[in-house]
Formats: C-alpha cells, sequence, structure tokens
C-alpha cells in the first residue's frame, strides 16, 4: 500500500504550524541533556519499517524538549535569523520538488532563481552588478569559496598556476587579518592550505576595526609577494565595521585582493540608515554573507559573491565526460558542492516577499530594538554597556565582574523566556545580545531586558 502523502504532508504541516505558533510562553530552550534525548531517539535500529506518518508522530514527540526556539523573537545568543513565513514555504517546496541545484541540465527552475537572486542582491547590497555568486551552506563556506578565489587570482598574477601546480612551491602568500577577525577566516585558510604562518595579524581599534595605519606598513612591507587583505562587516560582538573605502584603497595600490567576512554586516548595506557603515565595501574583490541570518530564511543558507566571475569560477568550477554544457548557469561552478539543494527558492521567496523596502525596515527594526535593550540595561547602575550599539549586536558586563555576568546569563538560560550567552572581549567576560529576527517586538524586548535585569539583581 503506498504512502497517502495528502494525510502525512497535512499532519506534518499541522504539527509545523503548532511549533512555529506555540505559545509564548513556551520556554525558549528546554533543559533536557543528551541522555534523556538519546534515549528518546535512539534504541536499536528496527529491523522492520515503520508507517511514515507514525515517524513523523514518533520524531516530532521525541525532538520537541530538544529543540531551541531560535525563530520566535526571543532567542539572542548568537546571530540566528528567524524564519520569514514565505521562505519557509518556499523551502518546504525545495524539498518537496527535491532539485539538484548543481547543474542546469538537472533543474532549470534552480539555476534562473539563482541568477534573478545574483542580480537582486548585488542591487540591494550595493554590490557591483556583475558580480558572480555562489549559494552554499554559510558564510564559513562562503569565505572559503570568495578566498579560493583570491588565492587563485593573487597567485596566478605572480606568475604560478596553482590549478596545475597546487601549493608545493609555489610562491610565499600573506593573508593581513584584522586582529578580531571571525574564528572562520583562519579555518576557511586551514582548508585551502594556507597555515597559521601566513597569516599577518592587524591590530584592532577600540571597536574592534582594522587600524589602517598599521595595514598599510604591513602592506609597504610585502610588495614583492602576494597578498590577501580580509576585512570584516559587522564584528561579532560588537558590530562594528572595518572601513573598507580606506582598506580597498590601500589594498589595491600595492595590488592585493580584498575578501570581506559579512556574515551579517554586508546586510547593512540593504538600509538608508545604515549603509555609510559599509561605505566603499563595493570596490572589494569578494564578499561572503549569510541569507539564513538578516534575510531571515530557514538554514541553511550563505552566499559568496566575486568581482571577478573568471577567478571564481576557476577556483571551483569541475567537468566530467558525462556533464554537458549548456552555456547555462552551473550551480557547481561556483560552489565546491556538486549536489546541493535549491536554496535560492527560499532567498527568492523572502526577497520577494519583503521588497527592497521591506529588507531595510527588518534591519532597521533589529538595530532599532538593540539599541532599546542597551538603553534600557545601562540605566541599572550595576549593568554597563560595553559597546557602541551601531548595529544589532549589544555588548553587557554585570557589576565589573566576569563571575556575575555568566552567572547572569545562566540564571536567564535557567529561566527560560529568553536565551542569551557570553562572550569575551579585551580579556573580559560580557553578555552577547543579537537581535536578528524579524519576529523580535517591542514585548520581547521587553521580556529579555526584564530577565537579565531580574538576575542581576537576584544574583547580587
Amino acid at each position: 500500500m503506498g504512502t497517502d502523502w495528502q494525510e502525512l504532508l497535512g499532519r506534518t504541516g499541522q504539527i509545523a504550524a503548532q511549533y512555529v505558533t506555540a505559545d509564548e510562553q513556551r520556554p525558549v530552550a528546554h533543559r533536557i541533556g543528551m541522555t534523556e534525548l538519546l534515549d528518546a531517539l535512539g534504541g536499536p535500529l528496527p529491523h522492520e519499517g515503520s508507517d511514515p506518518l507514525a515517524v513523523i508522530e514518533d520524531l516530532a514527540q521525541a525532538a520537541e524538549p530538544g529543540l531551541v526556539r531560535t525563530n520566535a523573537g526571543r532567542y539572542f545568543g548568537f546571530v540566528e535569523g528567524g524564519v520569514l513565513p514565505a521562505s519557509l514555504a518556499a523551502d518546504w517546496l525545495a524539498s518537496a520538488w527535491d532539485q539538484n541545484a548543481a547543474y542546469f541540465a538537472l533543474s532549470p527552475a534552480a539555476a534562473a532563481t539563482e541568477e534573478v537572486c545574483r542580480g537582486w542582491l548585488s542591487d540591494l547590497l550595493g554590490l557591483p552588478d556583475t558580480v558572480s555568486a555562489g549559494f552554499t551552506t554559510g558564510a564559513q563556506t562562503a569565505n572559503v569559496i570568495g578566498l579560493a578565489a583570491a588565492r587563485h587570482r593573487v597567485l596566478a598574477d605572480a606568475g604560478w598556476d596553482v590549478d596545475a601546480e597546487g601549493l608545493f612551491g609555489a610562491p610565499r602568500l600573506s593573508v593581513l587579518v584584522g586582529a578580531e577577525r571571525h574564528a572562520t577566516i583562519d579555518r576557511a585558510l586551514r582548508f585551502l592550505g594556507l597555515g597559521s604562518n601566513s597569516i599577518v595579524e592587524i591590530p584592532a581599534d577600540e571597536h574592534g576595526r582594522i587600524r589602517t595605519e598599521h595595514l598599510a606598513d604591513a602592506l609597504a612591507a610585502r610588495t614583492t609577494e602576494p597578498v590577501i587583505v580580509c576585512a570584516q562587516v559587522g564584528n561579532v560582538n560588537t558590530g562594528a565595521c572595518d572601513p573598507m573605502q580606506v582598506i580597498c584603497d590601500l589594498a589595491h595600490r600595492y595590488g592585493a585582493w580584498v575578501h570581506v567576512d559579512g556574515a551579517f554586516g554586508l546586510w547593512a548595506g540593504a538600509s538608508a540608515s545604515t549603509r555609510h557603515l559599509v561605505d566603499g565595501v563595493a570596490a572589494a574583490d569578494s564578499w561572503a554573507t549569510d541569507a539564513h541570518k538578516w534575510l531571515n530564511v530557514p538554514y541553511d543558507s550563505g552566499i559568496a559573491f566575486c568581482a571577478h566571475p573568471e577567478s571564481h569560477r576557476a577556483a571551483m568550477t569541475l567537468s566530467a565526460s558525462y556533464l554537458a554544457r549548456t552555456g547555462d548557469r552551473d550551480g557547481a561552478d561556483w560552489t565546491p558542492e556538486s549536489s546541493r539543494r535549491a536554496r535560492a527558492f527560499a532567498v527568492w521567496a523572502a526577497l520577494r516577499s519583503l521588497g527592497r523596502s521591506g529588507v531595510a525596515d527588518m534591519v532597521d527594526t533589529s538595530c532599532a530594538q538593540a539599541r532599546r535593550i542597551a538603553r534600557t540595561l545601562a540605566a541599572d547602575e550595576d549593568v554597563e554597556i560595553l559597546n557602541d550599539v551601531v548595529l544589532n549586536q549589544v555588548l553587557a558586563r554585570v557589576g565589573g565582574d566576569d563571575d556575575r555576568t555568566r552567572g547572569v546569563a545562566a540564571a536567564v538560560q535557567a529561566e527560560g523566556s529568553t536565551w542569551l550567552g557570553t562572550t569575551v572581549r579585551n580579556g573580559v567576560t560580557a553578555l552577547r545580545i543579537s537581535v536578528s529576527d524579524h519576529a523580535t517586538n517591542d514585548e520581547d524586548v521587553r521580556v529579555v531586558t526584564d530577565a537579565v535585569l531580574r538576575a542581576v539583581h537576584s544574583a547580587h
């Protein structure tokens, strides 16, 4: 007897709708350990199969206590976007359609959707309209893609064919990075065979931005070797953005490639009120960002852009005798994946449902809510705000004490009405509050500030 698709997908839709519309009093995160979850989900693999509907009911019941509600407006721990209704629905269709976006021949619709989104996004974010784009898992892989294109180009300019010769015997390559870069940059360089000794760390200012006078010195000292400069828009702690126009002017004066880690900060370019923070970013050579952060599409969704499509494609493309090359867009030319889901459907739906003004409003609202959180907490004499809240990040310290700050975070997490974590910057511990969910409203802000202040005073 075949599967009753209507019944199965209808019930699945009911379960999903119940989750996304759950009572606001439901804890953001349950206090449950791995052992309990393994007991609920595990056991011996059954010898016989089960009815698909029963499987879904069992999965929903067993997994629910271990789900973290990152898409309900009250999650502030990491830079986790929520989920827009249209993008969620489109992502379901992507799964149902089961399209492999690697080749035009496998899904002309996915290829065309990627190309449309490439054009929309370059326009929205203020990038050159000729950029290439690869739709991948997230900013980690997008950074790998951008830096792979950079490695290809700067070594080619130095007379070395890295695709044919590899890195053994290649000219020494330096990668100039800010002291407060995200850890995914170092990991990306490791993936690309560029060890830690290739990294030249440039000091950062009090906001976490690259100090351009030190960058100028480092570039001047490396005029005879290939150089990549890694800049950042959206410091993961402070939200600050590197001075892109100065960095690009300096780097290009010395023939260096500029790669931008813009996992969430690149979206500042979508709003007139924050665009000044990324002024000059269009002059870079490659960019990495996440759609599952500020665009609020379901995980996973990252995008790599490159101002030099020929270098991007050379670094990523593959070929085989059975792959028909039609001249149309093949997704595998722009990412390391030759099998991947059609992520661009959810991106297309998010952009189409919001429009240009809706994306700008989402960025503006998140920033405004972050400022409101900072103001409310700063009004308490026991709380100090450690950063200028220029985007969606707030750093708060309790009583000038690491242990007390960690205790407040633990108390908030245990209470369950909201969730936030801690970070360590400049040797001190702080609460890190990130606002990047379209669903976060004034009541959610009240909930998180009340929870923090209750914990501040109950622990004192």
